[in-house]
C-alpha cells in the first residue's frame, strides 16, 4: 500500500513518525489510539486516489492530516503532535484523521464523544453548553455546518463545510461545531481556500479573533466553560498556523522558497487581521524548546526578510521590513535563534558580500549614498542652486536618522539579549572592520570592500552604543582596558602602522599575552576606533579625493571642448566628440550627486556630535596613557612627557591618534559651531602635548594635523573673529605656557619629514604655524616666552630664526623670480600676434606654471616677512647674534634690491591681486624690518659689508616709493634716511678697514665666507679651521661636517688658539703699520 503514496505523503508521513517517536510515550489503555486510525486512513486515501474524484483531478490526491479528540482517557503511545504543546483537554487523546484531497473525511471508525450535559448553564437563556461551543467556534473561524447559515451575527461570510458535516452525519453524531472535531473543520476550512489566499491568511485572523476572547476571558478562572472552549481553540489554530508554515503541502499547497510567514511579519497595520500580532510572535516562541521547526519557521521568516532588503535602497520600501525585525529581536527566544542562523555570520565573508551574505547586513547597507538614491536626492545636480541641496541633503539626513535608530534598537536587543547574543553582535561588528582594510588604501577598489554608507551605519551605531559609559566626568574611562588587545582581540591590530614602534618591536609586546578578562566597554571602545578608521573617516578622505577629481574633470572637459569647432564641418565626427562630451559630463553629474549626499551624511550635527563626544573620550584614555598615575583631566599634565614611552603607548595602532585628527580636522573645516568649550579645551591640550612632546610620535603627518587642527581653529567663524580656538589659546593657562615652544619645535622638525614632497610640505605646515603665531602675538606672555627662550635656550631659538631666514630667503626669490617670468611670458604673447599655435601653447602653459607657482609663494612670502618683522620688533638683540646677522641683513639688501633697483620694472605683471602681490605693502614690511634693528651696530655693519647687493641709491628710491605713496610716517621716514646714513659711513669705515689690512694670507679666511675669522675653531673630523659663527650657522640646517659630511656638532669643535693667536698677530701688526705711515705722511713736508 506504501507503494501507491505520492512523494508528499511519504515525506508527511515520515515527518509525523518523527515527531511521535520524540513524544513521551504513555502506556496504552486498549483505547483507539492514532496509529489505528492512521493505518485505516491510509486505506481509505488509496481508494479515494483511485476513485480520481476531487479538486485537483489527473493528478495523484493529497491527504489532509486533521487532530482530534478521543474518548480514551489514556494517550496514544505515538502521538505527533504532543511536542507541539497539544496537551489533552479534558482527559481527550489527540488523534490524527487523513482526509482526501476532495475534502471528503475517511472515517475509519465512529468515534466517542464526550458526554454532554444539556443542564448545564449557557451564556445565552436557554442555551446548551454545546449549542454555546458551536457559536463560538463558528464565530472565532467563521465556519458553519448548516449551509443555510451563511452569516453570522456580525454580518460576516462564514464558510459552509460540507466534508466535516456529512462525516458527522455518517459517524451520527450531532451537527455541532465542537473542539473534539475542530482540528477537522480547521483543516477542511484552511484548505478549501482560493489560490489567491492562503492558509495563513485564513488563520491569522483566526488566531487574532480567538486571542481576543481568550484575554477577555481568562479573568473568569480555568472553570469557565466558555474558557476551555476558547483555550482549546486558541492552541489548535497556532498549531495550523505553524504547519502552514512548515507544511503547507498539508493544506493542497506547492511548497514555496519564500517562507510563507514573511509577507505577514512585513503588516505593520494593526488594523489588518492578516498581521503577525505579539500573542502569537509570544505563543510561537514559547513552542521552540518543544519543536524546533517552529524556531526554523521564524529563522527562516528572517533570513527571508534579509534577502528581500538586499535588493533593495532607500528609495524602496524598506520600512516595514526594519520595523518587522525590530519587533522580533525584542523576543529574547527568537534573537537566540536569530544568532544561531548560518547567515548571522558566515564564516570567511569577504568585505563586498557583508552587505548582502549576513543577515544584518542589508539593513545596515540602506543609504542615502546608494547610487540609486544619489540620483533621486540630486537628479541633474550641476542645474540646482545651493538652497535645493541644501534642502536635498537636510531632508535624505532626516531619513537617515530615523534608520538609524531603528538599527540601533535592533543591535541593542541583541546585545542586551545575553552573553552569547552579545559576542555574535560583536564578532559581526568585527567582521565589518577587519575585512574592510583596503578602504584606506590609496587606491580603493569599490568591489572588494563594503560600501561608505555601510560602514558609515556602522560607525554610528557603535557611537550610540558608547553613548552610555561617556560621562561628563569621565569616571569610566579607566574600564577601558589597555590590556585588551593583548587578549586576541576581536580587532586585528597586527598589520597596522604603530605610533611609535617598528614591527618586530611591536610583534614582541603582542606576543606578550595580557592576564585577566576584556569587559563590554573595552569590547566596544576599541571597535568603535577601528569603525571610525575604516567608517566615517574613510568617507571623509574619500571625499576630499572626490573634490579634487571632479575639479580636475570639469577642468579637462572645458580645455576639451575648447577644439569643439574643429569638428564642425564633419558631422559624424562631431557626433562622436559630442557622445564623448556627454558620457564624461554624465560622470561628473554621478560625481557631484555623490559628493552632495556624502556631505549630507556627513555634516549631520547629530552624528557629529557623538562622533566628537566619543573622540572626547579618546582624547582622555590616550593623554592618561602617556602620562600614568597622573589623574588627568583632574589634573593637568606636565609637559615635556617622560623622556620614557610607555611601551603600551608606542606600540598602539596610529590610527588610534589619526581618528581624533582627522575627525576633528573635517569638523574644524566644515562645521567648527558644533565644537563645545569643553571639547576645545581637552583638544587643545591633545595638539600642544604630542607638539612639544613631538618625539612620541612617527609619523610627522600626523603630527601636522595637530597644527591644522589648530590653524583650522583661528579662522573666523559667525561672530567670533578669531575662531573658536583663538581665545582660547590665549586664555588657557596650559596653551600660554606651552604652545610657542611645541610650534617652535615643530617648525625645526618639518625641515625633514623623510618623504619626496617635503620640501613642499614643510612650507604648508609652517604657513599653518605662522598664522597661529600671529593669532597669538597679542598677548604679551607669548613675546615674553620668546624672549626667554632666546636667552635659555639659545641654541635652539638660533636654529628656529636660521630656518626662518632661510625661508624667506627662499619664498621671497622664487615669487620674484615668477613675477619676472611671468611679465616676460606676458610680454612675448602680446608681441608676437603671427606666433604659431604650438609656440603659443608652450608659452602659455609656462605662464600658467609660473602663475601658480607665484601663487602659492606670495602666500608664503607675505606670512613669513610678517613674521620676521614681528620677531625683529620685539626680540632685536637676538636678532643681531653673530650667527645670524650677516644672512639676515644679506637677505634684506637683496630683497630691497629686487623691489626697488634697476630690475624691479620686471615685476610689473598684470592682475598682480590675484597672486596676493601688493609690492607697495611687502616693501613696507622689509623697511620695517630695517628700522627694527636699526639700533644695532653689528647690524649696520653687516648690511654694510653685503657685497653683492647692498648699494646705497636702492635706500634712497626706497625712500621716494614710501614718499610718493605715503607708506610711512614722517618719522620713520627721517628714521629711515637717518639709517641709509649710518649705512653709508659703515660701508667707508668697513672699506678702510680692509684696506688697512692689506692682502690677507689665506689661512686667515674662513673656507665658507671668505672673510676674514675672528674665532677660529677646528672641526674633530676633517680637521679643518672654520670661523666658529660660520659653522654655528652651518650646523642649524645641516648637522654634518661641511667637508667630511661626518656627523658634528657645536659642542665638538676645538678652538685652534693657535691660528687665533697669528690673526690677532696680522691684525696688530697691519694696524701698527698703517699708524706708521700716517705719521710719516704727517711728517712729510708740504
Amino acid at each position: 500500500m506504501a507503494d501507491s503514496l505520492s512523494d508528499a505523503d511519504k515525506i508527511r508521513n515520515k515527518r509525523l513518525a518523527k515527531l511521535g517517536n520524540q513524544a513521551p510515550s504513555q502506556p496504552s489503555t486498549g483505547g483507539e489510539g492514532s496509529s489505528i486510525t492512521t493505518a485505516k486512513s491510509k486505506a481509505s486515501q488509496g481508494s479515494n486516489a483511485q476513485s480520481g474524484t476531487g479538486p485537483l483531478e489527473g493528478d495523484q490526491a493529497k491527504s489532509r492530516i486533521n487532530i482530534s479528540s478521543s474518548t480514551n482517557t489514556a494517550s496514544s503511545p505515538q502521538n505527533p503532535f504532543s511536542q507541539l504543546g497539544m496537551k489533552q483537554a479534558n482527559g481527550d487523546t489527540p488523534r490524527i484523521n487523513i482526509n482526501s484531497s476532495n475534502g471528503r473525511p475517511v472515517t475509519p471508525k465512529k468515534r466517542d464523544r464526550p458526554s454532554s450535559s444539556s443542564g448545564r448553564p449557557s451564556s445565552r437563556q436557554g442555551e446548551t453548553l454545546e449549542q454555546l461551543e458551536d457559536r463560538i467556534l463558528s464565530n472565532i473561524f467563521r465556519i458553519t455546518l448548516d449551509s443555510s447559515n451563511k452569516h453570522d451575527t456580525h454580518g460576516h461570510n462564514l464558510q459552509y463545510l460540507e466534508s466535516s458535516c456529512k462525516e458527522l452525519e455518517e459517524q451520527g453524531d450531532p451537527i455541532n461545531l465542537s473542539t473534539g472535531v475542530l482540528d477537522q473543520v480547521i483543516l477542511e476550512a484552511a484548505s478549501n481556500l482560493s489560490p489567491r489566499v492562503t492558509p495563513l491568511d485564513y488563520l491569522l485572523p483566526c488566531w487574532k479573533r480567538v486571542s481576543k476572547q481568550y484575554k477577555a476571558l481568562r479573568k473568569a478562572g480555568e472553570e469557565d466553560p466558555k474558557l476551555k472552549v476558547v483555550k482549546e481553540a486558541r492552541r489548535l489554530c497556532m498549531s495550523y498556523c505553524i504547519f502552514a508554515v512548515t507544511m503547507p503541502d498539508m493544506f493542497g499547497r506547492e511548497p514555496t522558497p519564500a517562507n510563507p510567514l514573511t509577507p505577514h511579519l512585513l503588516i505593520d497595520d494593526p488594523e489588518d487581521d492578516r498581521g503577525v500580532d505579539p500573542e502569537f510572535l509570544g505563543e510561537a516562541m514559547a513552542r521552540f524548546p518543544e519543536d524546533d521547526t517552529v524556531q526554523g519557521a521564524l529563522t527562516g521568516a528572517v533570513e527571508d526578510l534579509s534577502r528581500q532588503v538586499a535588493v533593495m535602497n532607500m528609495n524602496s520600501n524598506y520600512k516595514p521590513h526594519v520595523s518587522a525585525l525590530r519587533n522580533l529581536v525584542q523576543y529574547p527566544a527568537m534573537v537566540n535563534a536569530i544568532v544561531q542562523s548560518p547567515r548571522f555570520l558566515p564564516p570567511s565573508t569577504p568585505a563586498g558580500s557583508l552587505e548582502v551574505a549576513t543577515l544584518l547586513g542589508p539593513f545596515f547597507a540602506i543609504s542615502p549614498l546608494q547610487a540609486e538614491v544619489t540620483s533621486t536626492y540630486f537628479a541633474s545636480p550641476t542645474t540646482k542652486d545651493k538652497n535645493f541641496i541644501l534642502n536635498s541633503q537636510r531632508a535624505l539626513r532626516l531619513t537617515l536618522q530615523t534608520h538609524q535608530m531603528d538599527l540601533l534598537e535592533i543591535v541593542n536587543h541583541i546585545i542586551k539579549t545575553g552573553k552569547e547574543p552579545r559576542d555574535r553582535m560583536l564578532d559581526w561588528f568585527a567582521q565589518c572592520v577587519n575585512v574592510n582594510h583596503k578602504r584606506r588604501a590609496l587606491q580603493v577598489d569599490q568591489k572588494v570592500v563594503s560600501s561608505d554608507g555601510f560602514m558609515i551605519n556602522v560607525t554610528v551605531c557603535l557611537d550610540q552604543l558608547c553613548e552610555p559609559f561617556m560621562d561628563a566626568t569621565f569616571s569610566k574611562v579607566d574600564r577601558i582596558d589597555v590590556g585588551y588587545l593583548r587578549r586576541s582581540p576581536r580587532v586585528s591590530i597586527k598589520d597596522e602602522t604603530k605610533l611609535n614602534a617598528d614591527q618586530n618591536a611591536s610583534d614582541d609586546f603582542y606576543s606578550r599575552a595580557a592576564e585577566g578578562t576584556s569587559n563590554f566597554i573595552s569590547e566596544v571602545f576599541f571597535l568603535t576606533l577601528a569603525a571610525h578608521h575604516y567608517g566615517t573617516e574613510s568617507a571623509n578622505s574619500m571625499l576630499m579625493s572626490l573634490e579634487k577629481d571632479l575639479k580636475r574633470m570639469k577642468k579637462h572637459v572645458e580645455e576639451i571642448e575648447l577644439d569643439r569647432h574643429k569638428f564642425l564641418n564633419d558631422m559624424n565626427r562631431l557626433r562622436i566628440f559630442d557622445n564623448a562630451i556627454k558620457k564624461y559630463k554624465d560622470q561628473i553629474d554621478k560625481g557631484l550627486s555623490y559628493k552632495y549626499s556624502v556631505e549630507g551624511v556627513l555634516l549631520d550635527e547629530l552624528t557629529q556630535a557623538r562622533s566628537m563626544q566619543f573622540m572626547r573620550y579618546a582624547i582622555i584614555w590616550l593623554l592618561r596613557l602617556v602620562a600614568p598615575g597622573h589623574d588627568f583631566p583632574k589634573r593637568p599634565l606636565n609637559l615635556p612627557l617622560p623622556g620614557e614611552q610607555p611601551e603600551v603607548f608606542r606600540c598602539l595602532p596610529e590610527y588610534f591618534l589619526e581618528d581624533v585628527v582627522s575627525n576633528f580636522k573635517f569638523i574644524m573645516r566644515n562645521m567648527p559651531q558644533t565644537i563645545t568649550s569643553t571639547q576645545s579645551d581637552e583638544l587643545v591640550m591633545l595638539c600642544i602635548t604630542f607638539l612639544r612632546s613631538s618625539e612620541y610620535i612617527k609619523n610627522p603627518y600626523l603630527k601636522s594635523g595637530l597644527v591644522t587642527i589648530m590653524f583650522h581653529g583661528i579662522w573666523p567663524v559667525y561672530n567670533r573673529s578669531k575662531g573658536i580656538l583663538g581665545d582660547l589659546l590665549n586664555s588657557l593657562p596650559f596653551a600660554t605656557e606651552h604652545l610657542l615652544h611645541a610650534l617652535m619645535k615643530f617648525y625645526i622638525e618639518v625641515e625633514n619629514t623623510g618623504a619626496h614632497t617635503q620640501f613642499y610640505d614643510k612650507f604648508n605646515i609652517r604657513y599653518e604655524i605662522f598664522q597661529i603665531i600671529k593669532c597669538i602675538w597679542s598677548n604679551p606672555i607669548y613675546r615674553e616666552h620668546l624672549s626667554d627662550e632666546a636667552k635659555v635656550n639659545l641654541d635652539f631659538f638660533v636654529r628656529f630664526v636660521n630656518l626662518l631666514l632661510n625661508d624667506v630667503t627662499f619664498v621671497l626669490d622664487e615669487s620674484l623670480t615668477a613675477f619676472v617670468k611671468i611679465h616676460n611670458l606676458q610680454q612675448e604673447l602680446k608681441s608676437s600676434g603671427s606666433m604659431e599655435q604650438n609656440d603659443r601653447s608652450e608659452k602659455e602653459e609656462a605662464l600658467a606654471d609660473a602663475q601658480s607657482k607665484a601663487k602659492s609663494y606670495m602666500q608664503l612670502t607675505n606670512e613669513t616677512v610678517s613674521m620676521l618683522k614681528l620677531f625683529t620688533e620685539a626680540l632685536a638683540d637676538s636678532f643681531t647674534m653673530p650667527e645670524i646677522v650677516q644672512r639676515l641683513a644679506d637677505m634684506l639688501d637683496y630683497n630691497l634690491d629686487a623691489m626697488v633697483g634697476p630690475k624691479s620694472r620686471d615685476l610689473i605683471v598684470e592682475n598682480r591681486t590675484e597672486y596676493g602681490f601688493n609690492p607697495k605693502a611687502l616693501l613696507a614690511e622689509i623697511v620695517d624690518v630695517y628700522l627694527n634693528l636699526r639700533d644695532k651696530e653689528n647690524f649696520v655693519f653687516a648690511v654694510a659689508r653685503d657685497g653683492r647687493s647692498y648699494k646705497p641709491g636702492n635706500f634712497e628710491n626706497a625712500t621716494k616709493i614710501l614718499t610718493r605713496y605715503t607708506l610711512k610716517s614722517s618719522e620713520e621716514l627721517a628714521s629711515w634716511t637717518s639709517l641709509g646714513v649710518k649705512f653709508k659711513k659703515a660701508k667707508e669705515v668697513d672699506d678702510q678697514a680692509e684696506e688697512d689690512l692689506g692682502e690677507i694670507p689665506d689661512e686667515f679666511l674662513d673656507p665658507l665666507m671668505y672673510t676674514l675669522m675672528e674665532d677660529p675653531v677646528i672641526l674633530p673630523t676633517s680637521k679643518t679651521s672654520i670661523d666658529r659663527s660660520t659653522i654655528r650657522s652651518h650646523l642649524l640646517s645641516d648637522p654634518n661636517d661641511p667637508f667630511n659630511r661626518s656627523p658634528l656638532k657645536i659642542e665638538d669643535v676645538i678652538p685652534d688658539t693657535d691660528l687665533h693667536a697669528r690673526i690677532e698677530a696680522f691684525k696688530t701688526e697691519k694696524r701698527g703699520s698703517k699708524i706708521a705711515n700716517a705719521n710719516v705722511m704727517d711728517e712729510t713736508p708740504g
